[in-house]
């Protein structure tokens, strides 16, 4: 079958050793054919994405951020954004404060947390955004005035208060968020009725005659089992969990091995 499209996850997947874009990545996709879009599909902000595209040689292209909770066209502008509610957001802000664990809230562009700690501090070398160092709990207030809630919501800390947290919201609040444990000490939160899957549709559908079974797409963690299960050829990496592998149509190299790069050059560059 003959592919249109190309979505991939970003950290884990498409990223090197070095959280970076290798050079023969960049290489081999600035040598397919621009009439093949590329779409980054992530739980990133869309700040901490487009400094990749740029790097990929493909500065205007839709963005899937937030894991589909917010998708922008290749312009900028939004063509779907669904965040958590607010009185759900405020309840797990409570609920981490108790446990005292780093809490971010990211809604758009706007990313929010109180304390420039450890976590922070990487968040800031890995995305190259930096937060707006601000109370959580003044964040809601300002929330509520604006009537919306957040895009993700972000907590990292001790891996035992990390579960204790996880085990509280899925017990809670299971039915109404998307609870993603990308490590044993990181805790993504995002809104239920969404996923790359559904960003993906969302930008194929407002522009491009393209299919979601003509779409290849890479992953490495559970956010991204429904999209390699929905595109027509889901590619897992090496390193991906076991649950991406057993959806996976391929499973090519490990990310720190350019993985996707390999392949790309093959599908789309007749590589072998």
């Amino acid at each position: 079958m003959t592919f249109k499209a190309i979505c991939s996850d970003i950290d884990g997947t498409l990223l090197n050793s070095e959280r970076s874009l290798s050079p023969n990545l960049i290489s081999i996709v600035s040598s397919i054919s621009p009439e093949i879009p590329f779409f980054l599909a992530s739980a990133r902000m869309p700040a901490a994405m487009r400094h990749l595209l740029q790097g990929l040689n493909r500065p205007k292209e839709p963005l899937i951020a937030y894991n589909g909770a917010l998708v922008l066209d290749a312009e900028g502008k939004e063509l779907e954004s669904i965040p958590i509610p607010i009185h759900l957001v405020e309840e797990i802000v409570l609920l981490a404060n108790e446990l005292t664990l780093h809490l971010s809230l990211l809604y758009g562009e706007e990313w929010h947390t109180l304390n420039e700690d450890y976590f922070a501090l990487r968040e800031i070398e890995n995305t190259k955004v930096v937060p707006s160092w601000t109370d959580p709990l003044v964040v809601i207030e300002l929330w509520k005035g604006n009537n919306h809630g957040a895009h993700k919501v972000m907590c990292m800390g001790d891996a035992a208060k990390i579960d204790a947290l996880y085990q509280t919201l899925l017990q809670r609040l299971g039915n109404q968020l998307h609870l993603y444990r990308s490590k044993d000490t990181y805790l993504e939160i995002a809104p239920k009725p969404i996923s790359k899957a559904t960003g993906l549709k969302k930008i194929l559908d407002q522009g491009y005659a393209i299919e979601m079974n003509e779409v290849v797409a890479f992953g490495d963690g559970y956010n991204d089992i429904d999209l390699l299960q929905q595109v027509g050829w889901g590619v897992a990496v090496e390193n991906a969990f076991p649950e991406v592998k057993a959806v996976a149509n391929e499973i090519t190299k490990h990310h720190k091995e350019d993985g996707v790069a390999s392949t790309l050059a093959r599908i789309f560059l007749d590589k072998k």
